[in-house]
Parts: structure tokens; sequence; C-alpha cells
């Protein structure tokens, strides 16, 4: 006998409608209904994560690496409240993520009931584009068409909320026609936005003009690689990217800065410093006392978001369009001219910094210095890679030190800054493409967020995947490095041991308790065959290396003034670690020419 289909069957099906593959959460009695419909398709798959914040980063991790809509479910109460961290990282990141919350049954609602929140009011702020709640049957294939088709037209997160009651009603007559009832369909496809001529023409005078051109490139150029590449070529421009948009270009091209900004590199800031004309293509980095100073440079910026022109820097051209179909428009207007003197300064500039990132990463540390851990990577990473990076200290040497192949996508949680995000994106990865091996760089503090838990997720899928190389690199250092050396550099103060130090974790054994493979590094001589075996493994392995809290987090160019805080906090803190720290802090400086007078006491 055929069961009667409910509002949760609807819902499965409209899933499938648009294209989803699979749906991140964890089950709850507030959202039986459409785990039930789930259970019966036998499609989308479910993935069952170990906690609904990890479940919604890894839908956030499933928009970056497939381009798609992520999508989350959870139960009503705890469960909603969870995704928050994860739809937070979506919006702010600009990902299409649709949210299916569950709900108490709609006679219970305004009573104080268990598990009872306005959800409604909940997620206002973070889905603010599209957040409602069913009432009835018939509304939810509009409500669901609606979410997905904004979160795609927006790039940011949606939700729908599903009390229980509405997941068990007959489903609705999908052919109804009467007042009151809205029949909607689902799919979107994208159009082709393009500036006007007159505007084209405009920006092409002001990059014609230009005589020292630097093009920053964010996210928003994915797919624009060759179009970019070229106009750098015929401007003769130098190319720095945004934290987000380092894996869009190939950064051993000659003129290629690297990451610009806090994290980045010393050629990026003698590029910002230098140019006379910056073209901004798909970037809202935030770091803007690294750009050029207002009124140094002629600005012209290309987005897809007309909201996000001209909010980083004075623009005199904002073009409203996608990246490689602007690009390639300025391209037909702009003629080819010979490099000249700023291009040869740009190169000079690029090799001075691969000149200074390949001394400071094999500068001795105790045990084993954490640039060189990730820098080894470089030329290990297999051309088919996926990378995930998870945030604290790792992201600074990410940024700096890992080579990309071209082509390599690499993600991470970037505007929100989240840490726990690194192995929930990698699964993301692994599962849209399990043929594919995945690097996750971590730092011990993210790991022991949420890492330790997710590790458990890896364990008990990874048989299934085409090739099972799933690679988690931990730097242990035992401290929340980022945020020591933040307290030293913004207020002087010296690192708070109670608030930074970090219980020792066995990661490598419990790699290994999971049935996955652990590797512990301790002596820098070590990890070249650590990548090597790891990358090479018939299974998942986690890299425990050993890293020294002391290698410091320094910001490219700054004058003695804007670092000399960090030599306070130094000076107030005793034993081996701030001795070291001082001792490397002065090297890297030293590095970029810069010879910092010594501190007679601390807040001297």
């Amino acid at each position: 006998m055929a069961t009667e289909q409910t509002v949760s069957d609807v819902v499965v099906q409209r899933l499938t409608a648009w294209g989803v593959p699979r749906v991140f959460g964890y089950s709850g009695d507030g959202i039986d209904g459409v785990l039930g419909a789930l259970r019966r398709a036998g499609k989308p798959e479910f993935v069952q994560a170990r906690h609904e914040e990890a479940a919604a980063f890894m839908a956030v991790g499933h928009a970056k690496y497939t381009g798609g809509v992520g999508v989350c479910l959870s139960t009503q109460g705890p469960g909603a409240v969870h995704l928050l961290n994860g739809l937070y990282d979506a919006r702010l990141d600009s990902q299409p993520v649709v949210a299916i919350v569950g709900q108490q049954m709609t006679t219970v609602l305004g009573s104080a009931y268990q598990q009872e929140i306005d959800l409604v009011r909940l997620f206002g702020d973070v889905c603010a584009q599209f957040v409602q709640a069913a009432h009835t049957a018939e509304q939810v294939p509009m409500l669901l068409d609606r979410a997905f088709r904004t979160a795609l037209a927006t790039r940011s997160p949606t939700c729908v909320i599903l009390p229980h009651d509405v997941q068990q009603a007959p489903a609705p007559d999908p052919e109804a026609q009467e007042h009151g009832v809205l029949v909607t369909s689902p799919g979107l496809r994208p159009a082709r936005v393009v500036p006007r001529d007159e505007d084209l023409q405009e920006a092409a005078a002001v990059l014609a003009a230009g005589e020292r051109v630097a093009i920053m490139v964010g996210q928003g150029a994915y797919r624009a690689a060759a179009e970019i590449g070229e106009l750098a070529d015929r401007l003769g421009a130098g190319i720095t990217a945004s934290l987000l948009g380092k894996p869009v270009l190939d950064e051993s091209l000659p003129r290629h800065t690297g990451v610009m900004g806090h994290l980045g590199t010393t050629a990026s800031d003698q590029l910002m410093r230098h140019c006379d004309t910056l073209l901004l293509i798909g970037t809202n980095d935030p770091w803007t006392e690294f750009y050029p100073k207002p009124g140094q440079a002629r600005a012209v910026q290309i987005d897809i978001d007309g909201r996000r022109l001209g909010i980083r820097y004075p623009v005199e051209v904002p073009l409203l369009g996608d990246a490689a179909e602007t690009v390639r428009a300025l391209l037909a207007l702009l003629p080819a001219r010979e490099p000249g003197a700023w291009a040869g300064r740009v190169e000079e500039w690029t090799r001075r910094w691969h000149m200074i990132g390949a001394s400071r990463a094999a500068a001795v540390a105790e045990p084993v210095n954490p640039q060189h851990v990730v820098r080894s990577l470089s030329g290990r990473l297999p051309a088919d890679a996926q990378v995930a990076v998870d945030v604290g200290s790792v992201v600074y040497w990410y940024a700096r030190h890992l080579c990309l192949p071209r082509g390599v996508p690499a993600h991470l949680s970037s505007t929100l800054a989240s840490m726990g995000c690194g192995i929930p994106y990698g699964l993301a990865a692994k599962l849209a493409e399990p043929g594919r091996p995945v690097v996750v760089l971590s730092g011990d503090g993210a790991m022991q967020m949420s890492g330790i838990a997710e590790l458990v997720t890896v364990a008990d899928r990874w048989r299934d995947w085409a090739d099972p190389r799933f690679v988690v690199c931990v730097l242990d250092n035992g401290d929340l490095a980022e945020v020591s050396w933040e307290q030293r550099e913004t207020e002087g103060e010296p690192r708070f041991p109670g608030s930074q130090r970090l219980p020792g974790v066995p990661y490598a054994r419990w790699a290994d308790l999971l049935g996955l493979r652990g590797v512990r590094v301790t002596g820098p001589d070590e990890m070249a065959a650590a990548w090597e075996d790891a990358l090479g493994a018939d299974r998942p392995v986690v890299i425990e290396a050993v890293t020294d809290p002391a290698v410091p987090l320094l910001p490219p160019g700054r004058p003695y003034e804007q670092v000399k805080a960090m030599y306070q906090g130094l000076a107030a803190e005793s034993g081996p670690i701030a001795r070291r720290a001082e001792a490397h802090l002065r090297r890297e400086r030293a590095d970029e020419g810069f010879d910092d007078p010594a501190l007679t006491g601390a807040g001297q």
C-alpha cells in the first residue's frame, strides 16, 4: 500500500529539482519528517556531522568548492543556534547556502514550549535576504524556491523554517490554481553582466594612462585567470591577491607579488606603496591600511555586486559586471605596450620576497619552524589536490609560503575568520570530488575546537572514497599563537598563559586510534618525508608537526612605531619563548631592511 506523500516528501523532491547532491546536518525530533523523506527517497545524500556548526561549515565548503548551493539541516532549539556560526561564514564570504530548520508544532508556538525559539528573529540578521517560516503545506514549495533563488542571486545564506506539523501535513496539489496559492518553479540561470560601453572606455583610458599599474584580485576573479594574465602583460602591471583570491592566478608568475595585507608579502606591500593606478577585480579585502594611500592611485574596480563598488578605496570608474566578461571587454580597448621600468621593479620586489620567504622558513626554531612545515608542501602538492585551511597562525604561513599548483582550489573562513572550519571544508571538498586528494592545514587551537571531533567523520567515511588521501597537518605549538601575537602587536601586552596556553593532545595517536594513520614530526629534517608518506598513503593521515610558538606573525613593511608594541609585549614576558621570539622578530625585521632600536625595558 502506497504511503501518502507529505510535505517532507515535497521538500526532498524540491531539493532534488534544485540539483542538491547532499545535505549536511544532524538529526533531531524537530526535523524527523524531512529525515524520513530523505530515507524514503534515497537522495539527496544525508551527511551527518558531529555538530550542527560543522554541518553549516560543510555547506559553506560545498558552495565554495563546487560553485553550487550548500544545504544544511537542523532541528529546532539548540540545533538551530549551532548553525549560526557557519551561516555567518557564508554571509561574510558571500556564499549561497540554504538552511532548513525544524520547529515545534504551530499549535504550541508562543507557549514557552521546550526548545521553542523565535527562529525567524534568530536568523533575521544572518539570513537577512530571506528567512521565512512555513505555516501551511501550500507555502513550502514556494518558500524553498525563493530561498534557493535568493541565495544564488544575492550570494548569501537563506533559511526556511518548517514546524513539525507542517512537515507531516499531506503534500499539496502541485496543479492547484486558486486564489492565495502560489505555484512556483525551481531553477535559475545566470545572466551575462557587462558594463556600459562608455564606462569601459573611461576605465580603459584610466588604465592606459597609468605608468605603475597594480592589479588586485579576489575570489570574484575566479574563472577570469587567463584574461587577467593577458591584461597584466598588456599593461606591464604587477599583480597581488586578497587572501580569498590567492588561488585565482599562478603565484609563480614573475610579477605576481603574492597575498597583500597584514599576512601578506613584502613584495605586495611595495606594489601597493608605489603604484599610481589600481585595478580591483572581484575583491572586498578589508586590510585597507595596506592599500595605496587615498589619492595616490587612480582606481578602477570590477565587481558583480554593485554594493561593493568603492567601499574599500576611492574608485574613479566603478564597473558593474562579471570579471571575465569585463576584462575581455577592456582588452579590446587597450593596446599592448612594452614592459617598462615598473615591470622590472615589480619583478625585483617579487624575487626579493621569494628570497626572504625561503630564508625565514629555513631559520632554526625549537623544535620546528612552522613556516618550514607549510613551505615543504610546495612542490609536493598533487596537481589535482584540494586544500582547506583553518583559522589561526597557519593562515599566515599558507598565505606566504604555499605555492598552489595552477587550478588547485584552496578555501578558508576569511572574513568571519572562524576557527573550526578546516576539516568540515575539507570533507565538503572530498565528498564533492572523492577522486581527488585533500590537504587540510590547521593549528592546534582549531583542532581542539572542532577538528578532533570531525576526524571521527573522516574515519567513518573514508573507505567510500575513490582516492583515500585526506591529509590533516596540525601545527602543534601549544599556544593560541595568533592571539598571543595580536596582544603584543595591538596592546603592547605580554602573552597571557591562562588565556593562550593549550593543553597537549596526542593528535597522531588519536588518528591511529580511529583507524587512520598518525605521523609525529619533531625535527625539520623529518618534514619532507612526512608529506611524501602522507600523500602516498592508503588512508587519511594526520601529521602532528610540533612547532615553535616564538615565530612572529609580522606584518610586512611596517615602520618601527607600528611594531614597537610587539617588542614592549615581549619585554614584559619572561622565559625562553619570549627571548626566542624577540630574536626571530629582529631577524625578520632585518630581512626587510629595518634596524630596530633596542628597548631598555617593558613599556619603554
